[in-house]
């Protein structure tokens, strides 16, 4: 399975399927509108098995609040801010 690997400052760890952050893009155009924008995704897309391989993954900070991602699918627009990804890493520890 293909991850994004995060280590905390806390010590912790976490290992973010790349297929399931792709269907969790913060951009306003996945989220369906302003209205939706900094909702986080429901903790099952994090348990799905991944549907897709990727291929070439560019990943780039942007500023000191998060990453850009760049996938090969020519999407790009989402910002996933440092505490969104430590959100995530919370919602999957839950269970």
């Amino acid at each position: 399975m293909q991850t994004l690997d995060l280590a905390w400052a806390d010590g912790s760890t976490t290992a973010i399927p790349l297929d399931a952050l792709r269907r969790a893009c913060p951009c306003v155009t996945c989220q369906g509108g302003h209205e939706h924008m900094g909702s986080l995704p429901e903790r099952d897309i994090f348990l799905i098995p991944s549907l897709m391989f990727w291929n070439e993954v560019k990943v780039e900070p942007v500023g000191g609040y998060g990453l850009r991602f760049t996938w090969d699918d020519g999407h790009d627009t989402g910002i996933y801010t440092w505490r969104r990804l430590r959100a995530i890493h919370d919602l999957m520890q839950e269970g």
